[in-house]
């Protein structure tokens, strides 16, 4: 089942005297944010809609100033809460390329349809994407995301076929 809402960050803390607030990005798309009139922010199971006026960004972090957010104290309350976005306003993809949402709980089989676990995260180590495989006993097998080893992404069936290469189990 697709989400039907995208977390594209965190907002970690104030910024300056003004009312901006910092965001830890969840996404490699940072312009993304300067896309977006509204943003819905969730903090302690209440979700609001608020418009954003202005996007702002500093090292690897996006500064947003929201409306009715115009000074420290404001923009302290939203320490901690989550930044997401309607499915249907995150930016088109790539063909080939997928959001990791939609593929985490995937199940993993190799090229020879043994199963090898379920696709429980997904994190970048630089060179490549890993995916991270568990399996019915909780055990973890690591897989890099190059063409050699992910074979399939099979969206209609829920699946991702794997060539296991020689030393990675």
């Amino acid at each position: 089942m697709k989400q039907k809402y995208f977390e594209i960050g965190q907002i970690v803390n104030h910024f300056g005297i003004k009312g901006f607030v910092k965001v830890n990005p969840y996404t490699d798309d940072l312009e993304q944010f300067e896309t977006l009139k509204t943003i819905l922010i969730e903090k302690n199971k209440k979700v609001l809609e608020v418009e954003i006026e202005e996007v702002k960004y500093s090292k690897n972090q996006v500064l947003l100033k929201l409306k009715g957010v115009e000074n420290i104290d404001e923009a302290e309350k939203y320490r901690g809460a989550i930044i997401k976005i309607p499915r249907e306003r995150a930016r088109k993809l790539p063909e080939g390329t997928y959001f990791i949402a939609d593929l985490l709980g995937m199940k993993v089989y190799t090229d020879d349809q043994k199963l090898l676990g379920t696709l429980d995260d997904i994190y970048n180590a630089g060179a490549s994407d890993i995916y991270v495989v568990k399996d019915e006993l909780g055990k973890q097998i690591l897989l890099p995301a190059i063409q050699d080893v992910i074979k399939e992404i099979d969206m209609d069936h829920d699946r991702i076929i794997v060539h296991l290469i020689e030393g990675l189990l």
